[in-house]
């Protein structure tokens, strides 16, 4: 065609919900550019992380990736003299929840040092425009259900949270700063399910810090039981309920809040979630139904600084962005299982 594809550059690209991204991109007419320091990415061929790999194949098209630390300043600038960008999509960033109690201050510098050096190399070349994944725990303990996005935040109830409120918070003070400025900030809510390829999911490296991979690690025979932290919580059958949303669905958001920059909308913040929560147990029982196995479980005490219940309010996405979770349970069940199966091991 006449005019040339516009270049994203994807950080974290070749993550969970990053790969899922970079193939929606893909699919939408852009040139993904991916940089990923392998963190929590498995190498594949060709110096290719194994998910990027199967990214290409699936599109059949090459995908431009680089591995790259984006603490790394130097790295950066000469990777922005390189590429022309028309926007960031930027998903890297250490995520595990329990962790970031235990190494607070790596979750700082990854997190906020990285987006930091991100940004000025961005400012630096004239690329003014960004998505940011952020997260539903910047809300903290839900004042009100459902959570819209005028809900308070930064109550947050772990160093992980905090990084990412205080990212959003970076972000929206640069866009007061300079008018020129676009961000859409995303507030995941809980990403699961897989494409429907099977060919890429969720890989967790050792015990998943999340529900899902652990349930299907259990229908799998990988693991013995699933541990259900906290049974008396002020919910129906007293587990946690969350928002669980298909991470295509997500993906798909993201290339919405591409369009939304496209308006010179300055800063936006939007929740990425389906506005229904489901239980643990539930999630355990639509899984035993994709799966046609049993999946057994055991009650532990609660987790420190896991909230009750926390689901979405979605419809300022649906009216600013003219995006909508499309698929439910089932298919994010249906999904996740054929990735599991086809990949018992992971990548």
């Amino acid at each position: 065609q006449g005019t040339m594809a516009e270049k994203i550059l994807v950080t974290g690209g070749a993550g969970y919900i990053g790969s899922h991204c970079v193939l929606e991109l893909v699919e939408a007419g852009y040139v993904p550019v991916v940089v990923d320091n392998f963190h929590n990415a498995i190498q594949g061929a060709d110096a290719l992380p194994e998910s990027l790999r199967r990214v290409q194949q699936i599109v059949r098209q090459p995908i431009l990736f680089q591995e790259l630390d984006i603490t790394d300043e130097a790295a950066l600038q000469e990777l922005f003299s390189k590429h022309r960008f028309s926007a960031v999509m930027h998903c890297a960033g250490l995520k595990a929840v329990g962790e970031s109690v235990q190494k607070p201050l790596e979750y700082y510098r990854v997190n906020l040092t990285g987006t930091i050096r991100l940004l000025e190399t961005m400012k630096a070349h004239g690329v003014r425009n960004i998505v940011f994944s952020s997260s539903a725990t910047v809300y903290g303990d839900p004042k009100y259900l459902p959570l819209d996005e005028n809900h308070p935040v930064g109550g947050c109830t772990n160093p992980y949270g905090k990084s990412k409120y205080f990212i959003e918070e970076m972000i929206r003070d640069l866009c007061k700063a300079e008018r020129d400025w676009n961000a859409v900030l995303l507030r995941y809510f809980n990403p699961i399910g897989a494409h429907e390829s099977g060919m890429i999911g969720e890989d967790p490296q050792g015990i998943p810090n999340n529900l899902m991979p652990y349930v299907a690690q259990v229908a799998v025979g990988r693991r013995e039981f699933l541990s259900v932290f906290g049974n008396d919580y002020k919910t129906d059958d007293g587990t946690g309920v969350r928002d669980y949303i298909h991470v295509v669905d997500l993906a798909k958001g993201h290339i919405a809040a591409l369009k939304k920059l496209k308006e010179n909308c300055g800063c936006k913040i939007y929740n990425l979630g389906t506005g229904t929560g489901y239980s643990v147990l539930q999630m355990v029982r639509a899984m035993e139904k994709a799966s046609g196995r049993e999946i057994k479980y055991k009650i532990m005490g609660r987790r420190d600084g896991d909230v009750a219940s926390c689901y979405a309010n979605p419809a300022l996405a649906e009216r600013e962005l003219g995006w909508k979770a499309a698929f439910g349970l089932d298919k994010m069940c249906e999904d996740l299982w054929r990735w599991q199966l086809q990949n018992p091991t992971g990548f």
